[in-house]
């Protein structure tokens, strides 16, 4: 692998992660910021260009060094970065300078989004007077959003105009900018998706996750997000539609809106690694910074890099920020290092209230123990237990069904299977009603540990097929009898898969030889439950021959009355 040199215009925590990651790969770096940046004070090995990446000749001086040049903060000099490009024709520069222009400008990256046809929020250009604004709030009505067009980081280019009362704050408020109005948006949450784009035009989406402000400060983030599987799908592809619009590779942090009516709107995108995206470090099969530096390079992508690293991972990114008192923010950082599946990330900064000084990760493998190790390390709770999580065992067999309606037939499966003593889990998946979350359960369910499926449904009775058509497993299905054609219907739409595509299927409303042959494919690789199968067979077969000597001895006028169960 040829050696590669990576400038980056910009100090802070970001481009310290940046560093982290490109170091892992080898990359060396060059950092363009302050002296005793943050970046800089894990970076001694390389040489660095202290002055502003605002600066022309030091932009000039950092690209006469490396071979690609990137960001880790979008407002930057970017005509100078045209000028780089001129003097160097070799040098590579991601995301591109068309790119960060569009997006500085906030208002301008709305119209550019509207202009691709991405949904976002409703936005006019305001001049700084009284007069314009109270013809946004006649057009818009209160309350509305006056914002900064440019250098507006963390919220704090933002005002909320609640009444007409507010009009001349709002301007004091966002003095010598130039600003634009914003409708206000009935969100019940805001979600944002990183999304990575490599130089080839491929775009991938990391998990949806679910973002929480205060202060106009992200505060926490929760990954997945707690919203349906379709909303988490749908918010991934409206992330990587709005980054596709983009030319350039890199990373793009993608925050929108969830709307009472479930619609998606795009607040705004940064084209760099974000703060929504540092649960990566931990939670993912390769982190934000990483996949930045590879997608910039044009190193190999991994499969499947995006994704959360098992099934049932779950996590919680904590902002760690600055207090009034000197290092009162250490803290909550000593009770996440008590804490087993936590992280510190500390970032080298100097105490400044509501500062950014470092984030924790927590990992678990349920959100509910996720959120029992922050309340512990916010100090809401005095003691932090793990709960037994062998106490369990998980689950070999997965029993799924298209409605409630299902259950008293997919009961009898379940009853089998206890009688075995082998793990299962059952729930509702319905090809119809559900069919993100049919898709994310077949597509997990491998990773999960399953080793086979029971599938019940009636009617058009899809889901077995459905599922069997997104994963390698064995799928049994269970034709359960509606209310028309006696459950014939849905035997045929079991049995009759096209080649490629086999459903094993039993007898209508059969659930329990559906459990005895998952049972039995279960047995062939483990010996334990071979014997127990063998065991049935041979009860089975005695039940029958003491039924066969009474039929004998009693005659079967007798029998009829008092051994056959009417």
């Amino acid at each position: 692998m040829e050696s590669v040199t990576v400038g980056i215009l910009g100090g802070g925590q970001l481009g310290r992660m940046i560093v982290e990651a490109a170091h892992r790969l080898n990359i060396k770096t060059i950092v363009l910021d302050a002296p005793n940046s943050p970046a800089k004070q894990i970076n001694a090995l390389d040489e660095h260009v202290d002055g502003s990446f605002n600066n022309e000749e030091d932009i000039l001086k950092l690209a006469s060094k490396v071979d690609v040049l990137t960001i880790e903060i979008e407002h930057i000099n970017t005509d100078a970065l045209i000028k780089a490009q001129e003097v160097y024709p070799n040098l590579k520069i991601y995301p591109v300078p068309e790119t960060i222009k569009l997006i500085q400008d906030k208002y301008i990256q709305k119209l550019h989004l509207i202009k691709n046809e991405i949904k976002v929020t409703e936005s006019v250009s305001v001049e700084n007077t009284i007069e314009s604004l109270q013809e946004v709030g006649e057009t818009f009505g209160y309350p509305f959003l006056l914002k900064a067009r440019t250098l507006a980081y963390d919220g704090r280019g933002n005002f909320v105009v609640k009444t007409k009362d507010d009009l001349q704050k709002g301007l004091d408020f966002l003095s010598n900018r130039p600003l634009y109005a914003e409708k206000f948006a009935p969100f019940t949450k805001e979600l944002a998706v990183m999304v990575v784009r490599s130089p080839k035009d491929e775009v991938f989406a990391y998990p949806t996750v679910e973002t929480i402000h205060e202060n106009n400060i992200c505060h926490l983030v929760y990954a997945p997000a707690k919203v349906p599987g379709s909303v988490l799908l749908k918010a991934q592809n409206l992330a990587k539609a709005a980054v596709k619009s983009f030319p350039g590779a890199g990373i793009f942090g993608v925050e929108m809106f969830l709307l009472t009516n479930g619609e998606l709107l795009i607040n705004e995108i940064a084209p760099r690694p974000h703060n929504s995206g540092h649960y990566t470090i931990d939670a993912c099969a390769t982190s934000q910074f990483e996949a930045h530096i590879r997608a910039i390079t044009e190193l190999p992508l991994p499969r499947n890099f995006t994704k959360l690293s098992t099934s049932e991972t779950n996590a919680i990114m904590l902002n760690v920020l600055g207090t009034k008192e000197p290092n009162g923010e250490l803290v909550a950082c000593k009770k996440a290092l008590e804490t087993p599946g936590a992280s510190v990330y500390l970032y080298g900064k100097t105490t400044r209230f509501e500062r950014k000084m470092g984030h924790i990760n927590i990992i678990s493998s349920s959100m509910k123990e996720s959120e029992r190790k922050l309340s512990f390390i916010l100090g809401e709770t005095q003691t932090f237990e793990e709960t037994e999580t062998e106490a369990t065992p998980k689950p070999l067999v997965s029993i799924v069904m298209g409605s409630d309606s299902d259950l008293p037939v997919m009961s009898k499966a379940a009853d089998i299977l206890k009688q075995f003593n082998v793990p299962f889990e059952l729930s509702i998946v319905s090809a119809h009603r559900t069919p993100y979350r049919m898709v994310q359960f077949a597509n997990e369910a491998v990773d999960r540990g399953i080793k086979v499926i029971i599938a019940g449904a009636g009617g058009a009775a899809h889901l077995p097929g459905m599922i069997a058509a997104m994963t390698a497993l064995p799928v049994i299905g269970v034709p359960v009898k509606g209310s028309s054609l006696d459950g014939v219907d849905s035997l045929y739409s079991i049995v009759q898969m096209p080649r490629g595509i086999p459903v094993a299927t039993v007898a209508i409303n059969n659930s329990t030889n559906a459990a005895l042959l998952a049972i039995r494919i279960l047995g062939n690789g483990d010996n334990e439950i071979l014997s127990k199968v063998e065991t049935q067979l041979v009860t089975q077969e005695q039940e029958v021959l003491d039924k066969v000597e009474k039929l004998e001895n009693v005659g079967y006028e007798e029998y009829l009355t008092k051994f056959l169960k009417k």
